[in-house]
């Protein structure tokens, strides 16, 4: 089958990434939200982000106005699923509302239409058990920054048929990803170890091993990875990373317990880029300074 249509549902980080870089690679693009604020936030951003893009010769003025003219917002999903292709559902990482997306999607969807999740951690075949379509159901597991991360994890569940997992790495690949295909276990691959080194730094902070920039700095120039442990949790999200530890620590054991302080952090509001502060402070004009 042939993808033209793709509604993106959720409109926070990951789901507005999702959705640039579908419109940006031919997809008609839905972008679905129960918020308006957050569709128009979501909609600036992708419009900062082409403007960024055009600045740093990575796209030109062409491709970000044809990127703007597919990109579409919509508080309906029923009726955006009604003409869609492919679905990708990118909401928090909680089960009662993927459920509930997906049964939307499902209800509503034409008999074609693939229903993806971005789930970082939950079993793609829990989440085709919510629709009468599970053999349509995949995950789809995006990276942020999504418009920079080459990485897709395709995950089948065990209704899921051979057909849908190569439309959807086509349609990975049109958006100019490479994929790999792993099979159903929680955490996946790049969840498990994430949340392992991002958990560990956390109680490393906790126990005073060093300062949260040495840390980062460490990771970073000793292990070569592009980003530290706490700036890349601030990045995606302190609650996202607790709720993710949660679903690890819940099916896979101890070793995944969260950091107290992750949990201290997460009560005190402080979530990272997306509210000004999480382990380090962005008050100032979104740069990293110091505590």
């Amino acid at each position: 089958m042939t993808i033209n249509r793709i509604t993106v549902v959720g409109a926070g980080v990951m789901g507005r990434g999702i959705a640039y870089v579908s419109a940006l690679s031919g997809y008609q693009t839905e972008l679905v939200d129960v918020s308006e604020e957050q569709l128009q936030d979501a909609y600036e951003h992708t419009k900062q982000t082409a403007a960024k893009g055009i600045k740093r010769g990575k796209i030109t003025e062409s491709e970000a106005d044809q990127l703007i003219e597919r990109l579409h917002t919509s508080l309906d999903l029923a009726s955006s699923a009604a003409s869609a292709d492919l679905v990708i559902e990118a909401v928090p990482e909680k089960s009662d509302l993927k459920q509930k997306v997906l049964e939307t999607a499902d209800q509503h969807a034409p008999a074609h239409t693939i229903l993806a999740s971005n789930t970082s951690t939950i079993s793609p075949t829990e989440l085709g058990s919510y629709t009468k379509r599970p053999e349509k159901v995949v995950a789809m597991h995006f990276f942020n920054p999504v418009h920079v991360m080459k990485l897709v994890e395709i995950i089948k569940g065990l209704e899921t048929s051979d057909g849908t997992v190569e439309v959807v790495r086509q349609t990975a690949e049109q958006m100019g990803k490479e994929t790999v295909e792993v099979n159903e276990f929680p955490g996946f691959v790049t969840s498990r170890i994430s949340a392992l080194v991002g958990n560990e730094a956390f109680h490393m902070l906790q126990e005073g091993v060093a300062s949260a920039e040495d840390i980062d700095k460490a990771i970073k120039l000793g292990l070569n990875y592009p980003m530290g442990p706490l700036e890349l949790g601030d990045l995606v999200g302190l609650d996202a990373r607790l709720n993710n530890l949660n679903y690890l620590y819940e099916t896979l054991g101890e070793k995944y317990r969260p950091a107290p302080l992750l949990e201290k952090y997460v009560k005190a509001g402080r979530l990272g880029r997306k509210t000004g502060r999480g382990v380090y402070d962005y008050t100032n004009e979104n740069e990293l300074i110091k505590k």
